[in-house]
């Protein structure tokens, strides 16, 4: 079952990365679930940089709650570290997975905390 779960998210991440690129005046917000944590990048694809990165594993995270508490957090982080770095837009990036639970938590915390896509 697991293999099937893993190559059906594959399929359509190829699909979604197909139609969707990170500039740097509109960088790709990428977001990678696992059953422990939750990862936000935010990257330039022209040059193949991360600009910015949040983790729920990360030290400096301190969020407690359930799992989609700590990703509205992460993505609040995320948004935050962009602002700072001087990006207000971003393209998102599900990665293959459905926008839902805590990857809907992450893009609604990265919409509070300021960005826009």
């Amino acid at each position: 079952m697991a293999g099937i779960k893993l190559s059906r998210r594959e399929r359509i991440k190829r699909g979604i990365r197909k139609r969707l690129t990170g500039s740097a005046e509109r960088p790709r917000l990428s977001v990678y679930r696992s059953n422990k944590g939750i990862y936000a990048q935010i990257i330039d694809d022209n040059s193949g940089k991360t600009i910015v990165s949040a983790s729920s594993l990360s030290k400096d995270f301190t969020a407690n709650g359930n799992k989609s508490d700590q990703s509205k957090a992460v993505g609040k982080s995320v948004a935050e570290k962009a602002i700072a770095a001087g990006v207000n837009t971003v393209v998102f990036d599900r990665n293959g997975y459905l926008y839902h639970g805590r990857v809907k938590s992450l893009a609604e915390g990265a919409r509070e905390a300021g960005l826009i896509f």
